[in-house]
């Protein structure tokens, strides 16, 4: 992990919220899990046991990642007055080989996810739209050819 990850204001909200959910609710939820495996007798063929300690290691895996980026959380915020696209915008695409229209969210890669339509500022499309306004165009490559894109609105 760098040293330094680039969050939106949302995404540190979500990731803090995350985290005390995970070191609450969810911690005491395995740890009763595994109280009541344990009550079953023998451990060793103990197939509740095993995955409710799965499910801890889990549990504190996803919890030690949610601290190191957050320990290195740089939270970057929107200019005042700046209008073209940042970190945090909501933007109106329209395909100009298909002429679909597509709205994504520009995030941190650590908050992407291109299933939800929240892309990376370091992915070829996110650094393409980095800065434009509406009404610009953008072009980029990516593994499967040349892709281009019109702004079509920024929120």
């Amino acid at each position: 992990m760098s040293d330094e990850m680039i969050l939106s204001p949302e995404g540190l909200e979500k990731l803090k919220k995350e985290l005390e959910f995970l070191k609450g609710d969810e911690r005491q939820r395995i740890a009763e899990n595994i109280r009541e495996a344990k009550s079953h007798g023998d451990l060793r063929e103990n197939a509740m046991y095993h995955e409710a300690k799965l499910n801890q290691t889990r549990l504190e895996s996803r919890i030690a990642e949610i601290e190191a980026v957050l320990n290195h959380a740089k939270v970057i915020e929107k200019p005042e007055g700046f209008t073209g696209i940042h970190l945090g915008s909501m933007v109106k695409l329209l395909d100009k080989e298909f002429g679909d229209e597509l709205s994504i969210e520009l995030v941190g890669a650590f908050e992407a996810d291109p299933t939800m339509d929240k892309i990376s500022v370091s992915s070829p499309m996110g650094a393409a739209l980095m800065g434009k306004e509406a009404g610009d165009e953008i072009e980029f490559e990516t593994p499967g050819g040349t892709n281009r894109f019109k702004v079509l609105e920024i929120s």
